[in-house]
């Protein structure tokens, strides 16, 4: 007999979904995602398929259609309680019907029901959307397709009701993935990643600029499938303009043309090489239940909350003197090292690093708002720009509430993101560095946390770009209305895009300009592309689409601001602009109706949940498997009685492939910090002991917060030589400390090459710290440390 733990109502329960094909589509930075998901109804009854699933964040659904048997019926996006209104009479009816919509609370959280799949009958049910790829640290353009779900938890008292989300082991997942893409692109091809297996990279011409990939056979529903995609010259800053939709009217969005300009701003190499000692850097890492998870399925012994807590330690010793600094940790409830941030000075950091050692998986659900409302509570440090960063597996229900909360103290602070494991909220990662004017980053897979956050502390110490504006040269008779939210931050190497809806007409030469200025470090700079105004061919509507979905996203949010001062809102405007567009919002819903077939379904329709593969257990949730929307959004009225465990009941569901007895409970959570709500009561399990540090991470730790290290043992250790061996060969004209510094910084760079960006700016403090030193010898030394560690590196790789 098959087991199913998780949280499916009915063990043996038939799951009408039997397959999913997904076709990806990339063009330059835009992909295309076509799924088809093929429901067959085998039981001798009419059912009803409820399948709740993540999409990208800001992704522009734009297309939802059923075909049955030869027949195929489209959907209509309509204001949602009219779509649900009607997809409830439709059944009352004994007619067939498709609902697909947006959650309230969270962007990438979509539900899709199937109503009235007759005994014995097939339907195909085929969702389009359009999303922009992201730009990685690394210049790799990212797609993700999320196939894990993981619950989300909705703080108590919050608003915005809950709905279940089903979830069974990735091992029972009872439907298949299929997926493939082609790739085209203005510039060579240079390689694709992914973190799950492909089959080898297929071009389909001699200059490389299309490819196809394929997931390889036998992919299972353990991880999002992630594909990294390289260009040649990924940087150059590009135009599209698209011609309007013929049969919409002229002066709306969708009748006139829309242009995309992507911008890839170069700062001087001057301003690169210099960091800012200013800032106040405050850290918040999440510490819930689901942080004591591994942080891939290859080293399980690492979990998301020990590789916090080394990334903690990389960035305290990375930070510079004279900056201010916090870190916090958040669970159910939440917690500050010190009241306030204090500034940076050898105390204050190892005071600090004590308290990291200690943290744990250890404070329940993922409740983000209330220390952030903290942190925002406390007056900036003059002339030391606040700059946050995010550490979150992103299991938030209440992601709307946390944007907007960031997006209003926007103008106080930068936001830096990072998404740890397998379905984090890509709404919420993505967008807490949208509306923070900083940078996201997703650790998945065998990714290591440290070079990325490293990347992004870069970014912060960067100097703010200030005063920017958007200036367009169009010719006589054209004009431009911006779309997209004004740009607030502005970072080397990164993409910032601007879409215009343009009218007018002109006879002249179809060219025009668009220019960013800014002010960076105090001088003035900016980057000008030139363009083309005749609309490019085979890009269908993706470029408008993806302009109403950024002018959608800006509207709602600013309906929720005006909500509650005032009556009205920008509802209207939203489902106006989704209606004409086709592009979903959380005010609309695809809805279609088979009113053309004739038969009256019989009988009431038996409620089938499809689940969702989930990778572990509930994280500490105390009200488990929730996204935010209004039960009846979900086919809730209908849900048969007696099915659902109670909430209580489900929060201490442990996922496996077995049955678990009450004597093997408190063997189960044996990753570090594993929360005790995942366990019954009183029996909380031993968390195992450390890992030794490896020397690396051992050498890192003795750093002092000036950036020198110090002769002792436990140098030496690291070093992998004896106390005796280290003293001996110092230069007899030499500090001790000065010595110790130059052999770590020999050692960094003769052993630890390939982790170079993780100790990149520490090794520059530490530079920084020998040259005020004046110290005699530099050579000398340099010569007696490469002798000692078997190095040859040479004194200009030190910086000295």
């Amino acid at each position: 007999m098959m087991n199913r733990c998780g949280l499916i109502t009915v063990q043996k329960e038939p799951v009408p979904l039997k397959s999913i094909e997904v076709e990806l589509e990339v063009r330059d930075h835009v992909a295309t995602v076509v799924s088809t998901l093929n429901y067959q109804n085998k039981e001798d009854k009419a059912v009803e398929a409820v399948f709740v699933f993540p999409l990208p964040g800001d992704a522009a659904v734009c297309h939802f259609s059923a075909v049955i048997g030869q027949k195929e019926i489209v959907a209509e996006v309509k204001e949602k309680q009219e779509a649900r209104e009607e997809y409830d009479d439709a059944l009352s009816s004994g007619q067939q019907a498709f609902l697909l919509e947006e959650s309230e609370q969270s962007p990438d959280i979509f539900s899709m029901k199937v109503g009235g799949l007759a005994p014995g009958e097939s339907a195909s049910i085929r969702l389009e959307y359009v999303t922009e790829l992201a730009v990685q640290a690394d210049d790799g353009l990212r797609f993700c397709l999320p196939a894990v779900l993981n619950p989300r938890y909705q703080p108590q008292g919050s608003e915005g009701a809950s709905v279940q989300v089903f979830s069974v082991p990735a091992s029972l997942v009872p439907y298949t993935l299929c997926f493939c893409g082609r790739l085209f692109s203005p510039r060579p091809i240079c390689k694709v990643e992914s973190s799950c297996s492909l089959d080898p990279l297929q071009y389909l011409n001699t200059d490389q600029t299309q490819a196809t990939v394929k997931l390889a056979a036998g992919h299972k529903f353990d991880k999002d499938v992630e594909v990294v995609i390289y260009y040649k010259d990924a940087h150059q800053p590009t135009a599209v303009v698209e011609a309007g939709q013929t049969s919409a009217e002229t002066g709306t969005l969708m009748g006139d043309p829309v242009v995309m300009v992507s911008l890839y701003p170069e700062f001087p190499q001057s301003v690169m090489s210099s960091v800012d000692s200013c800032g106040e850097f405050v850290f918040l890492m999440d510490r819930s239940g689901s942080m004591g998870a591994p942080l891939n399925n290859k080293e399980r012994h690492q979990t998301r909350i020990s590789s916090a807590r080394d990334t903690l330690l990389l960035l305290l010793k990375s930070l510079p003197m004279g900056c201010y600094f916090n870190i916090y940790s958040f669970g159910s409830s939440f917690q500050h090292i010190f009241p306030q941030s204090v500034e940076y000075s050898q105390k204050t950091m190892e005071e600090a690093l004590k308290k990291v050692e200690e943290m744990k998986a250890n404070l329940g659900g993922t409740e983000i708002l209330e220390p952030l409302k903290h942190i925002y509570s406390h007056r900036c440090i003059p002339n030391h720009p606040r700059q946050l960063f995010v550490f979150t597996d992103g299991e938030v229900g209440n992601t709307k509430q946390v944007l907007d909360l960031v997006k209003k103290n926007s103008g106080s602070h930068r936001c830096f993101s990072f998404g740890i494991g397998e379905g984090a909220s890509s709404a919420l990662i993505n967008g807490l560095a949208k509306e923070g004017g900083g940078h996201a980053q997703f650790i998945t897979g065998t990714d290591r946390m440290q070079p990325k956050v490293m990347q992004s502390l870069r970014f912060a110490l960067q100097p703010a770009v200030e005063d920017i504006s958007v200036t367009w040269d169009l010719p006589k008779g054209v004009s431009v209305t911006v779309l997209s939210p004004p740009i607030t931050s502005i970072f080397q190497g990164q993409r910032s895009l601007i879409y215009g809806q343009l009218t007018g007409q002109t006879s002249e030469a179809t060219e025009g300009s668009v220019t960013v200025k800014y002010s960076l470090a105090g001088r003035p700079s900016q980057n000008q592309l030139h363009f083309s105004l005749k609309p490019a061919e085979d890009t269908g509507l993706t470029v408008h689409r993806l302009a109403a979905r950024t002018l959608i996203r800006s509207l709602e949010m600013e309906d929720r601001e005006l909500r509650g001062r005032q009556d009205g809102g920008m509802k209207e405007k939203v489902v106006q602009l989704s209606v004409q567009s086709g592009v979903s919002s959380c005010f609309t819903a695809f809805i279609a109706v088979n009113k053309t077939d004739g038969k009256v379904i019989q009988g009431p329709l038996v409620r089938r949940n499809v689940p969702r593969p989930r990778l572990r257990a509930g994280g500490g949730m105390s009200r488990m498997a929730m996204v935010g929307a209004a039960p009846a959004s979900f086919g809730m009225k209908r849900m048969l009685k007696g099915k659902g465990r109670s909430p209580k009941t489900r929060s201490h569901c442990l996922l496996t492939d077995g049955p678990i007895s009450q004597k093997a409970v408190p063997q189960v959570a044996v990753h570090e910090g594993a929360c005790s709500s995942d366990l019954i009561k009183g029996e909380v399990a031993t968390a195992p002991k450390r890992v030794n540090r490896d020397p690396f991470m051992q050498l890192v730790s003795l750093q002092k917060a000036s950036g020198c290290w110090t002769l002792d043992p436990d140098l030496a250790a690291a070093l992998g030589k004896s106390r005796e061996e280290v003293e001996k060969s110092k230069p007899a004209t030499v500090n001790s400390e000065v010595w110790a510094t130059i052999l770590a910084l020999i050692w960094l760079h003769g052993f630890k090459m390939d982790a170079k960006e993780e100790w990149e700016l520490l090794a520059m403090k530490a530079a920084s710290w020998l040259r005020a030193q004046n110290a005699p010898c530099v050579p000398e030394c340099v010569d007696a440390g490469n002798a000692l560690l078997g190095c040859s590196v040479q004194k200009d790789a030190l910086m000295l």
